[in-house]
C-alpha cells in the first residue's frame, strides 16, 4: 500500500507537470522567437533611419552599433554591400525586399534569423538594410529556459515523492499496527489494543477492534470462569453418587434396589444440575418468573445428608420474588454443600422478610469463620469456588449473597421483591 500511495502521487505530480510544464515550454519558444524577430525590427529600423540620409545623398557613412548584438549590412538597390556586416552580395531577402518592394521580409538563411527592411527617399528605392543573428542565441535562450522549467519540474516531482513517502508512512503506519493488533486477537491475545494515529478514520477502526478485543476476552473469561465453577458444582453430586454405590457394594447384606434407588435420585439431581448450569449459561438474562420458594425448599429434603446430621426448613412467612429457579437452586445447592463440607451440626434454611426482600439464611454449627473471606478463600479442596458462583448468579439475578453472621457461620441469599400486581 505504501509503495502504491508513492506510485500514484508521483504518477499524479508528473501528469500535472507536464500538462502545465509543456505548454509553458511552448509559449517559451514563441516568446523567444517574437524577442528574436523585435531584436532584429529594432536593429534595422534604426540603422534605416541613421543611414537615410546619407544613402539620398550619396555620401559615405557608417553602420551605427545596436544593442541587440545583431550583424547589420547595408546595401545598395543593386545588391552590393555598402557598410557593415553581411554577405559581399545581396543573398536572398535583400533581393526579395528590392523586388517586392516590401516594408520588411524575415526569413531563415542557414543558421541565421535574417530580416531586411528598404530604405526609401520618397519613392527612391536608396538602400537595403539588412539584420542577422545567430539561431544558436535563440537555441541558446531557449534552451537555457527549459532546461531551468526541467528543472523546476524535477523538483517538483522530487518534493512530491519525498511527501508522498512521509503521508503513506503516516497512513500505513496505523493501518499496519492495526494489523498486528488483529493477527495478535486472532492468536488468542485478548489484550493486544492498537495505538491512535490521530487520523479520526483509522481510530474509529482501531477503537472498534479494541472494543471487539474487550468483549472477546470478556466472554472468553466469563465462560472459563463459568466452567471452572460449574465443575465444581458437578463434582459434588458425582462424588455423592460414588459414594453410595461404593456403600452398597461394600455391604453385601444391604438392599440393592435400595442403593439402586438412591442412585437414580442422585444420577436425577445431578441431571437436574447439568440442565440448570446450561439454561443459566445460555439465558442468565432470561426474564424471571415468580419464583416457588416453597418447592425449591422441599427439594432440599432429597439432598443426601451424613448420618449425623440433620436439615431444618423454616419459612416464617416470606414476601414473593422474583428470579430464575435454576439459578436460585444451584445457589441454595451450594451454600448447602459448604454446610455440609465445612460446617458441622445441624444445617437450617430459613426463609423470612428482609423490609423488602425475601433473605433465605442457611446457617450451621460450625467453627467461628472469624476475619476470613469465604468467596475468596482458596484451599486445595476448592473451598470458595462455589461460593464465588453462587454470588455471581446472585448478582445476576439483581440479588446479593454475603456471610451475614460468622458465627454461627450463617450466608444470606437476598433477592429483591416482586412488585405487586
Amino acid at each position: 500500500m505504501r509503495r502504491r500511495i508513492v506510485t500514484l502521487t508521483v504518477l499524479a505530480a508528473v501528469l500535472a507537470t507536464s500538462l502545465f510544464g509543456l505548454p509553458l515550454a511552448i509559449g517559451a519558444l514563441w516568446y523567444f522567437r517574437t524577442h528574436t524577430t523585435s531584436a532584429l525590427e529594432r536593429a534595422a529600423d534604426g540603422t534605416a533611419v541613421g543611414v537615410s540620409d546619407a544613402l539620398a545623398a550619396g555620401e559615405p557613412f557608417q553602420v551605427p552599433e545596436n544593442e541587440d548584438g545583431a550583424e547589420v549590412g547595408v546595401y545598395d538597390p543593386k545588391g552590393h554591400l555598402l557598410a557593415g556586416v553581411g554577405p559581399p552580395t545581396a543573398d536572398d531577402v535583400v533581393r526579395g525586399v528590392t523586388a517586392s518592394r516590401s516594408d520588411m521580409l524575415n526569413q531563415k538563411v542557414g543558421d541565421e534569423d535574417v530580416l531586411a527592411v528598404p530604405v526609401l527617399t520618397g519613392a527612391r528605392l536608396t538602400g537595403i538594410v539588412r539584420a542577422a543573428l545567430p539561431r544558436s542565441a535563440l537555441t541558446r535562450d531557449v534552451g537555457v529556459t527549459w532546461l531551468v522549467m526541467a528543472g523546476c519540474a524535477i523538483g517538483a516531482v522530487l518534493a512530491s515523492w519525498l511527501v508522498a513517502r512521509r503521508i503513506a508512512a503516516r497512513l500505513t503506519r496505523p493501518l499496519e499496527d492495526l494489523a498486528c493488533a488483529a493477527a495478535r486477537l486472532g492468536e488468542g491475545d485478548f489484550s493486544a489494543r492498537s495505538r491512535r494515529s490521530a487520523i479520526p478514520e483509522i481510530d474509529r477502526v482501531g477503537a472498534a477492534l479494541d472494543v471487539t478485543a474487550t468483549r472477546i476476552g470478556e466472554t472468553l473469561e466469563r465462560e472459563r470462569a463459568f466452567s471452572a465453577e460449574a465443575s465444581h458444582q458437578l463434582r459434588t453430586p458425582l462424588a455423592g453418587l460414588r459414594l453410595q454405590l461404593e456403600s452398597a457394594l461394600e455391604t453385601p447384606g444391604r438392599d440393592p434396589y435400595a442403593a439402586i434407588r438412591a442412585g437414580i435420585t442422585a444420577a436425577d439431581r445431578l441431571e437436574r444440575t447439568v440442565e440448570d448450569l446450561l439454561a443459566l449459561s445460555r439465558e442468565r438474562r432470561s426474564p424471571r418468573d415468580e419464583l416457588d420458594l416453597p418447592a425449591l425448599l422441599a427439594e432440599l429434603r432429597d439432598v443426601p445428608l451424613p448420618d449425623h446430621r440433620e436439615l431444618r426448613l423454616e419459612i416464617t412467612d416470606p414476601p414473593p420474588a422474583r428470579a430464575s429457579a435454576p439459578a436460585v437452586r444451584q445457589v441454595l445447592a451450594v451454600l448447602l454443600d459448604n454446610a455440609v463440607n465445612h460446617g458441622e451440626g445441624t444445617i437450617t434454611v430459613r426463609a423470612r422478610d428482609a423490609g423488602g426482600a425475601l433473605a433465605v439464611d442457611v446457617v450451621d454449627e460450625g467453627p467461628d469463620l472469624g476475619e476470613r473471606d469465604p468467596f475468596s478463600d482458596h484451599t486445595p479442596g476448592g473451598h470458595g469456588i462455589g461460593l464465588r458462583l453462587a454470588r455471581s448468579l446472585a448478582e445476576a439475578e439483581g440479588g446479593r449473597l454475603r456471610l451475614s453472621r460468622p458465627d454461627p457461620p450463617t450466608f444470606t441469599l437476598l433477592l429483591p421483591e416482586a412488585p405487586s400486581s
